[in-house]
């Protein structure tokens, strides 16, 4: 990649990425640790007179006008924390069932309620995915460093907007916090997508293809749109009718399982040795201490894989088993009591392998010492 090394905040890396996919379009209540997202938005945003940022009175305000300016044609995000992502949780429900386009930046801090306010967590792992109300499917990405917060910022615009559907951008605290070198590409080496549109005046607002993304008309064209969060037809209008309101959750669901390999994006580096008996399974910022704990236990003689997980919802199943197959232990590091383990359970119970976790809250990252002394105890007790 070439383009322009810079030494950056993470939460200027992610502001910076929006805005390198088109956002133009963002609302915002302070909280920390997302509070610099909104600052260097605004002031980014002063050298675009066509670009919007708005301070909103709360959460719940910022993600409605995020709806709205979706429909009006804007790309929208918004960026928070644990707690505004709550007050957020009913207006993204209705986004999912209005299949709008938006994204939503959460830096996660130590919970629950205000918690510890300036220090970082991963406690919001499935409140990103169950966190709203009805059947959806969740679309969740999750950076490890200052380059994943830009990268990932535009890879969770475009697929919100290739997939008419709401994407959330899970960070952290310490990541949003940090510097680091990054680089910025060349504007042209960026690929931007831009949701689908009609064909023809007017247009059903949710009439699929073939594929299941409806093209998305907008208010202002003459598509005499209606919008609601009610169960509804191709034209938007109410109707309660059982089997319609079956079909259009499945037909929702489609849109994104069927993309699962698509959305699936990890990190894995597999023992050169082979024939690992265990593996080390993080993400975002937790996943540093995890990688630098495998080199070692390596260093030690023990074979040992490593994945980490940028994509957190859809979880692959198939994915997350072909590297689960064949081992006896997954050691599962995250920065709360037990959430991504639990998926990793689930599939691993498939191939008899023994997943573990090793958690830790506070507020403060995992040290790569701690990490091998619970695979040490660990293997240890199966010998």
């Amino acid at each position: 990649m070439s383009g322009k090394k810079v030494f950056l905040l993470g939460n200027h890396a992610l502001a910076k990425g929006a805005i390198a996919a088109g956002c133009n379009f963002v609302t915002g209540y302070p909280i920390t640790p997302a509070s610099e997202v909104l600052e260097q938005i605004s002031l980014e945003f002063l050298n675009y007179p066509d670009r919007v940022y708005i301070q909103m009175e709360d959460e719940i305000a910022s993600i409605a006008a995020l709806i709205g300016a979706s429909w009006a044609g804007a790309k929208t995000m918004t960026a928070t924390s644990g707690p505004g992502f709550s007050l957020m949780q009913e207006n993204l429900s209705y986004a999912y069932m209005t299949e709008t386009p938006l994204v939503i930046a959460v830096l996660q801090r130590s919970g629950p309620s205000t918690g510890q306010a300036t220090l970082p967590g991963q406690q919001e792992f499935y409140q990103a995915r169950f966190g709203a109300h009805g059947d959806y499917e969740a679309i969740v990405f999750s950076p490890w460093s200052v380059q994943e917060m830009f990268d990932l910022a535009i890879k969770s615009f475009n697929t919100s907007e290739e997939l008419r559907h709401p994407v959330i951008l899970l960070a952290d605290g310490e990541i949003g916090h940090m510097r680091e070198n990054m680089v910025l590409p060349d504007p042209e080496e960026i690929k931007i997508v831009n949701r689908r549109r009609p064909k023809t005046v007017p247009y059903p607002p949710f009439q699929p293809d073939e594929d299941y993304i409806p093209p998305m008309p907008l208010f202002g064209e003459g598509h005499n749109l209606l919008i609601t969060g009610s169960s509804h037809d191709s034209n938007g209008f109410r109707n309660a009718d059982p089997e319609l309101h079956r079909k259009n959750l499945e037909r929702m669901k489609k849109k994104v399982q069927t993309r699962i390999d698509q959305l699936t994006d990890y990190h894995s580096e597999l023992d050169p040795r082979g024939d690992a008996e265990i593996i080390l399974i993080s993400f975002g910022a937790a996943a540093r201490p995890t990688y630098h704990a495998v080199r070692k236990l390596r260093e030690e003689g023990i074979k040992t894989d490593f994945l980490r997980l940028r994509t957190l919802w859809p979880f692959n199943d198939k994915v997350i088993g072909s590297f689960l197959e064949g081992k006896t232990h997954a050691f599962v590091v995250e920065m709360n009591q037990g959430k991504l383990v639990r998926e990793i359970e689930r599939v691993g119970n498939k191939y008899g392998v023994k997943s573990v976790l090793v958690g830790k809250i506070g507020g403060v990252v995992h040290t790569s010492k701690e990490i091998i002394q619970k695979v040490h105890s660990e293997l240890k007790k199966a010998d």
